[in-house]
């Protein structure tokens, strides 16, 4: 997952949003199913859910539907609604499998594209007023949230059990 960042400027937003993806990951690594389920924030969300949410709102949403344009139907997933969510039969593994998975989709899109590119296709309906122009932006974005929900586990993970993660 991880990319040697350049000063090639698409290697270097990669690399960024490959560190966060891994930190998200890396972040959660030894922690039980109880512990992955069990919400530390009043807010009530897991960090399992708030893996989910990564691969499906934003892994899946950014770069198969508005990069690439694929149609995300609600049958190929649960509903954006609900990403937060993971069914009790839903195994956590799954999730973070689920999550690799989308990752990698996501990688090989943007391989084939150019920063410059515009998106494929755009949520008007959802965002009238708001676009992202260009590949360029919706990495930046991506990684921003990717980034900010990587804060988020920290503090989750700190809360279970005391752990935290290298900050230089």
């Amino acid at each position: 997952m991880a990319q040697q960042a350049t000063g090639d400027e698409s290697a270097v937003l990669r690399s960024s949003l490959d560190s966060q993806r891994l930190h998200v990951l890396g972040i959660l690594e030894g922690l039980p199913d109880e512990a992955l389920r069990r919400p530390v924030l009043p807010s009530g969300w897991t960090c399992v859910g708030l893996i989910q949410h990564l691969a499906l709102d934003v892994e899946r949403f950014w770069f198969r539907a508005i990069v690439a344009g694929e149609p995300i139907s609600s049958g190929d997933s649960s509903d954006a609604e609900d990403a937060w969510q993971v069914p009790a039969d839903v195994s956590a593994e799954a999730v973070f499998d689920l999550y690799r998975d989308e990752v990698a989709r996501a990688n090989a899109i943007l391989d084939d594209v150019s920063l410059d590119a515009a998106p494929t296709w755009w949520p008007v309906e959802q965002w009238p007023d708001w676009r992202l122009d260009n590949v360029r932006q919706i990495l930046v974005h991506v990684v921003t949230e990717t980034a900010c929900h990587a804060g988020h586990l920290d503090a989750a993970r700190e809360l279970i059990d005391g752990r935290t993660w290298m900050v230089l």
